[in-house]
């Protein structure tokens, strides 16, 4: 009987963890697409940074979505939080079409094969380790508050060196958080939930290991992205 429990609550586990994926890499695959499609089309990128106004309101409006879905996903549908997920994830590919106006394509693209490898070792260490990774995530948490202090004061400052030291953290923070979050949401996928629930969880859990890739890919891109 044991046996068939832990056989059972193994599938579920793994079918949870499969839908995590499913839905980040769908969402990465998402914004990639359509940040390619804005860069080549002229009309599209006049309205995304052809002023101000319009680049920040998108901002402020990916912000909103994140914070609502997060605070909101035991409150929403599964079918409203997945679309919700993946309007960001299309307001996120608009913004993020810029790295390709500053970047190469081929660092960029060298970038996101590191930032993947990178990603899928720190994911697998936080899904097999036994080691409570609380701790480093109340650590890279205080860590992020400080990395978004930092560049917001060297918004003024304008230090080459703060600039770096920023960009290096933020590597190891969201190197660190993958690890986190990854542990996070397998210890998700051992409760038990009905099937509404489980789909809300898996989206959410997407949503954060989504932020967790993009945000090392640009900071990785920083450092190692070849400008234009």
């Amino acid at each position: 009987m044991s046996t068939n429990l832990s056989l059972h609550q193994a599938t579920v586990q793994a079918t949870f963890i499969s839908k995590v994926y499913g839905w980040m890499s769908g969402a990465l695959l998402l914004t990639a697409v359509i940040a390619m499609w804005a860069v080549s089309t002229p009309a599209v990128m006049n309205f995304v940074f052809g002023s101000k106004l319009s680049f920040y309101a998108l901002i402020a409006a990916e912000l909103g979505l994140v914070i609502y879905i997060s605070a909101r996903i035991h409150r929403i549908s599964a079918e409203t939080a997945g679309i919700f997920f993946l309007l960001y994830a299309i307001l996120n590919g608009l913004t993020l079409s810029m790295v390709f106006l500053v970047y190469t394509t081929g660092s960029i693209a060298s970038t996101f094969l590191i930032t993947a490898v990178t990603f899928g070792i720190m994911s697998f260490y936080g899904y097999t380790t036994k080691k409570d990774l609380t701790s480093l995530g109340r650590l890279a948490m205080m860590a992020l508050i400080g990395l978004i202090i930092a560049t917001l004061v060297n918004i003024f400052m304008q230090s080459e060196v703060l600039y770096w030291v920023a960009n290096y953290a933020g590597v190891l923070i969201f190197v660190g958080l993958t690890a986190y979050d990854t542990q996070k949401i397998k210890r998700m996928a051992a409760l038990e939930d009905d099937v509404e629930q489980a789909k809300k969880k898996s989206i959410l859990g997407a949503l954060t290991l989504y932020l967790d890739f993009v945000n090392m890919f640009l900071y990785l891109l920083r450092i190692f992205g070849d400008r234009k």
